[in-house]
């Protein structure tokens, strides 16, 4: 530890552990930072990287995703305080934030998202139909991401052909060790690939100007501010932080609530029988198992959590922590179908003024998901322990199920 960060851990527990270790049988890092409260402590400093704070429990958690003049998401990977990467808008403060995400929202409403779930309902019909025959399937690759991708490239206006190729782009953007790319160079070139497509396929609309907006980039090639069209660099960072969402969080939440069900067969067998506890069932794993981990920096020196925290400092803010805490949710390790909604709100989407944009649609497609393959494949089993990986983002690298 430098003699800087030996004076920012003064005051609570430091910990010794890698943001992103290699990917080990699940729960793995659920259960790692599960030990992070027996220190008693509701914050740690890592000696990870260059250092950081830890955030272990709900209440502090939430304060710090609503204590934005505080906490800037200007940086939200807690080992990278300077990117050269800016993903819009969840990497921007007020009130440039603000903006994008007007410009988003229309996309995603409560309204717009119910009216698409037909459609929804008949692709997850259609996925499950080209499984259920086989017996066996690698839930991560078959299913879990193949469906909410596809909606999420039809809401683009993307090719389903090049599916494949964006997963290749994905993975070495959000999900390669540090082993693997140890000065992130091809996390990097995975962004300047996908941004590449990006500006290759605004070009591409640009020629089609007088088509309908029917799809987000064709929308965006009309979005201004203060009369002005946005400028392309922006745009792209904007379809970068699209593209990563769109294909990586509902694929994780996915196959962790069918491995919970896999292994759980009572809750399985309750939902089948009573479908309209597949929403209970939803929040529930998304409480238990939240993907995402997200990091703040902090903009000035100030008291937080009962600690001194240095301007520039990095921050963990681990979402799965909130969610686990079991001061706040009874037996909290457990999916619970019983679960008083007294208890309070999981943080999954997180809180403040980056609430996730798209948690109305995910949560309809993980519902809509999941009921169809019950339908068709209501009895199954866990071939073998799966692999938990990620450091921002967790997830399953594969799961195996047979029926």
């Amino acid at each position: 530890m430098t003699e800087s960060s030996t004076a920012a851990a003064r005051g609570c527990p430091v910990v010794h552990d890698e943001t992103k270790p290699e990917p080990a049988p699940f729960p793995g890092l659920f259960a790692r930072f599960d030990g992070y409260r027996d220190h008693n402590s509701s914050v740690l400093w890592s000696t990870d990287a260059q250092g950081y704070w830890i955030f272990t429990d709900h209440t502090t958690i939430l304060e710090g995703l609503r204590q934005t003049d505080l906490w800037s998401s200007k940086v939200i990977t807690v080992t990278d305080p300077e990117p050269r990467m800016l993903w819009i808008p969840v990497m921007l403060d007020a009130p440039e934030h603000v903006r994008w995400r007007n410009l988003l929202a229309a996309w995603f409403t409560p309204r717009r998202v119910k009216s698409m779930a037909d459609e929804h309902r008949r692709l997850a019909v259609d996925v499950v139909a080209g499984i259920a025959d086989r017996g066996r399937c690698d839930v991560v690759s078959d299913f879990a991401r193949v469906y909410p991708s596809t909606i999420f490239l039809s809401l683009m206006g993307m090719p389903q052909s090049m599916l494949g190729q964006f997963y290749e782009w994905e993975h070495d953007l959000l999900h390669l060790t540090p082993a693997e790319d140890p000065g992130n160079e091809r996390r990097n070139a995975a962004g300047g690939r996908i941004q590449k497509y990006f500006r290759e396929l605004l070009a591409e609309r640009r020629a089609e100007a007088d088509a309908e907006a029917a799809d987000i980039v064709r929308a965006a090639l009309s979005w201004e501010f203060d009369g002005r069209p946005v400028d392309d660099a922006d745009l792209l960072n904007c379809l970068l932080l699209l593209f990563m969402a769109g294909l990586d969080t509902v694929a994780n939440e996915l196959a962790f609530a069918l491995h919970h069900l896999a292994t759980h067969p009572a809750d399985r067998e309750r939902c089948v029988a009573n479908p309209e506890l597949w929403p209970v069932l939803v929040e529930e794993v998304l409480r238990v198992y939240p993907s995402v981990q997200t990091a703040r920096k902090a903009t000035r020196d100030a008291e937080f959590a009962g600690v001194q925290v240095r301007k520039g400092d990095m921050a963990l803010f681990p979402l799965a922590a909130a969610g686990r805490d079991p001061k706040v949710f009874a037996d909290s390790l457990r999916v619970d179908l019983d679960r008083p909604a007294s208890e309070g709100r999981h943080l999954t989407f997180g809180s403040g003024p980056h609430h996730c944009l798209g948690a109305h649609l995910a949560r309809q497609e993980m519902v809509l998901a999941l009921q169809e393959w019950h339908r068709r494949i209501p009895t199954y089993r866990l071939h073998e322990t799966p692999l938990l990986e990620g450091a921002q983002v967790w997830g399953l690298t594969g799961l195996e199920l047979q029926w």
